[in-house]
């Protein structure tokens, strides 16, 4: 991905965000060298990978297939953080794929905070990690439901969905752009996901022009 287009959906995400009136943490605004320059302890944010996080899934089309991401809190499976869970805001836009995965540690709850449908298509996973046709249950809101193999889960906003490890999903919005939020286990995205498809979570960055806010994967 260009730099600039990752700082044209940073711009977009502020006004969206904005609009749903949620509010990010003082340093999700912080200038590159503002980070080089503070005095304040930064280690959690850095050990965590909290912030930033724009992906095409190695697609090139981030419309077609990609995601934006702002960890607002997380632990770490190295142990350098006590914290045991993990908060994310997402904004998932109209037929943008986040495509087939699972989690082999993390369980989630995926809540629409507002916006369009949102929409995930669920598999239970074989002993191979491919796509089982066997039924599956998932919690909606507290209620058990069992459902066929390939079923779109379409979660209104205020209505959430716990998946846990070793379920496939893919998610989606229609209608109109969707504010998802996640909480969760610790979430590690260099280890704990599962893509189907042989595909990259961190795009290789074409650096255009100067970045406007750091990604989580630029802390590196």
């Amino acid at each position: 991905m260009k730099r600039s287009e990752i700082n044209a959906i940073q711009r977009e995400a502020k006004e969206f965000l904005a609009s749903h009136q949620f509010k990010l943490p003082p340093w999700a605004f912080w200038a590159p060298d503002d980070w080089k320059h503070t005095t304040e302890d930064v280690s959690e944010i850095l050990d965590c990978m909290l912030g930033w996080d724009v992906t095409d899934f190695g697609s090139g089309d981030f419309m077609k297939r990609g995601l934006f991401l702002f960890t607002i809190r997380n632990g770490n499976l190295c142990g350098t953080s006590k914290k045991s869970y993990a908060e994310k805001i997402m904004i998932v836009r109209v037929d943008q794929e986040t495509p087939m995965h699972f989690h082999r540690l993390k369980m989630e709850d995926i809540i629409n905070r507002g916006g369009g449908e949102l929409c995930l298509q669920l598999y239970a996973s074989t002993e191979d990690e491919k796509l089982s046709d066997r039924s599956l249950t998932v919690s909606i809101d507290g209620i058990s439901r069992t459902i066929p193999a390939g079923t779109t889960v379409r979660l209104k906003p205020g209505e959430s969905i716990c998946l846990e490890p070793y379920v496939y999903h893919r998610f989606w919005a229609e209608g109109s752009t969707a504010l998802v939020g996640e909480v969760s286990l610790v979430n590690d995205d260099s280890t704990d996901n599962r893509f189907l498809e042989d595909i990259g979570r961190f795009p290789a960055i074409d650096e255009d022009e100067p970045a406007l806010h750091l990604l989580a994967a630029d802390y590196r």
